[in-house]
């Protein structure tokens, strides 16, 4: 399995909230908006690690992903917090993103998933 949250160590934790089945279902749904989108998890798994990548090497390391949508998911992460976006004032322009501290904390939940579907019973398919 490949693991996404080997750069990641002692993440600070958050105060533990007592949920209701009702407040839990709600926080996961709101992740899921976040993460929704036919790219955004390749994008993640893209930057996981601190890798900070220009714009040009993300449309290349993502094949069939067409420019206008991979501007649009970037700013929706961007806009979510999950993605940090760096302007270089050059000739030519030159953008990278990264991943902020929250959207590197993802990794531990990713991997948590990827364990989770490797589980699964085969009827589930791949």
């Amino acid at each position: 399995m490949t693991r996404t949250d080997e750069k990641v160590s002692d993440l600070p934790r958050s105060k533990r909230v007592p949920y209701t089945p009702e407040s839990a279902a709600q926080g996961v749904q709101n992740v899921i908006r976040v993460l929704e989108g036919r790219w955004k998890l390749v994008i993640l798994f893209q930057l996981f690690g601190g890798r900070i990548r220009r714009f040009s090497d993300l449309e290349r390391a993502i094949p069939g992903v067409s420019q206008k949508m991979l501007i649009q998911q970037l700013r929706q992460l961007e806009a979510d917090g999950v993605v940090a976006r760096i302007v270089h004032h050059q000739v030519p322009p030159k953008v990278e993103y990264h991943l902020t501290d929250w959207g590197q904390s993802l990794c531990p939940a990713l991997d948590a998933l990827l364990a989770w579907a490797e589980s699964a019973p085969s009827e589930m398919g791949s």
